[in-house]
């Protein structure tokens, strides 16, 4: 493996080092670099084996940057089509362009193979560091790979270990908590949760606070509607659910996106959130306000997030031995006209009535 040349780094394994290992010469390790056809392949496996075992990176710069940072850092999200990320990514970039760094971005759409493979790719160029939102489905073993790498890491949004790297997040289990104490709080007593069909530290938390609150008001708490986080999504699961015998006069949603899908689903139908139906979405996203009726939607700060974590990053590359840094943002209820008043007993009284009738 690499040695450890001082506190969280390693020294690069040399073209010599892995031509003396499978016993071949130096040139022939680098046609292999080059994918020459000159290389028989039985000895380019063995060489690309020994390459594996050792750890050898090839960078993709100039030996001079290899030898000196190379001022990129690598930046890996979940789904560039949601503006949460653009928000975070924006906050990282706040965070290092006063610092004379640039930033390598990658989108992982969720896929751990693509995520791991845009990380392989961004240490052969040299990144100095890494922030990252894991993909659905990662495990600690993510971080200790880059650990092993000596490449230093902040978990941004999501984490798949508080103890193994700094992180920064929000408060989403406190978050959705008081979003659905709200609705309680309104009369109502059947409320749904939409969205989240991949498991995450988001996810996970999301349906922590909706449960906790649930059970303290000694309600049933199994409504959750795990669906694609979209607006497509949230109209479908909101239908789904008016349909049903027992419908909830109530939800609370996954993020904006989904809330938005289910305003929709109810203007279909006639209806009006806050007035026949109360909603509440999650993230505050710019459009929430702007929504009609205007979104109540739960704050969780994507800006601050991405700043944070590109000031922590900093921080750990200046100090590699630094104590691991955790934060964690508050999440705010903002409240508009989305979750309407007490109106759940009529809606469900309404509901059973149309169904008695054949409606």
């Amino acid at each position: 493996m690499s040695q450890v040349s001082g506190p969280g780094r390693r020294t690069a394994v040399t073209l010599e080092a892995v031509a003396k290992h499978v016993q071949v010469s130096r040139a022939t390790v680098s046609l292999v670099l080059r994918g020459s056809p000159l290389v028989a392949a039985a000895t380019r496996e063995r060489v690309q084996a020994a390459m594996a075992e050792l750890g050898y990176i090839y960078n993709r710069g100039a030996a001079k940057l290899r030898a000196s940072s190379s001022k990129v850092i690598g930046v890996l999200i979940a789904d560039l089509s949601n503006p949460f990320f653009g928000e975070m990514t924006a906050g990282v970039d706040n965070a290092l362009s006063g610092a004379d760094w640039a930033v390598f971005l990658a989108n992982t759409d969720e896929s751990v193979a693509k995520q791991d493979s845009m990380l392989r790719r961004m240490r052969e160029h040299g990144v100095d560091g890494v922030i990252l939102c894991p993909a659905a489905g990662s495990d600690e073993r993510l971080i200790h790979q880059l650990a092993d790498w000596g490449l230093p890491c902040v978990q941004a949004s999501r984490y798949v270990s508080l103890d193994a790297s700094d992180c920064v997040t929000t408060d989403y289990a406190r978050g959705m908590r008081e979003a659905t104490e709200h609705l309680i709080g309104l009369g109502h007593r059947r409320i749904a949760l939409i969205g989240g069909d991949r498991q995450h530290s988001a996810t996970s938390a999301r349906c922590e606070g909706y449960q906790a609150a649930m059970r303290h008001a000694g309600l049933a708490d199994d409504l959750i509607i795990g669906v694609a986080t979209t607006r497509q999504a949230g109209a479908d699961a909101l239908n789904a659910l008016l349909d049903s015998p027992e419908a909830p006069t109530a939800a609370v949603c996954y993020n904006d996106f989904v809330a938005h899908g289910a305003i929709t689903a109810l203007s279909d139908r006639g209806m009006l959130a806050g007035r026949d139906f109360a909603l509440v979405g999650f993230d505050d996203m710019n459009e929430a306000s702007f929504c009609r009726p205007p979104l109540t939607t739960v704050k969780t700060r994507p800006y601050e997030i991405g700043e944070r974590a590109g000031q922590m990053l900093l921080a750990r590359m200046a100090n590699p031995d630094r104590p691991i840094d955790r934060v964690v943002f508050p999440a705010e209820l903002v409240v508009r006209a989305s979750c309407g008043a007490a109106l759940g007993v009529n809606l469900a009284n309404a509901h059973n009535a149309r169904q008695s009738v054949g409606a």
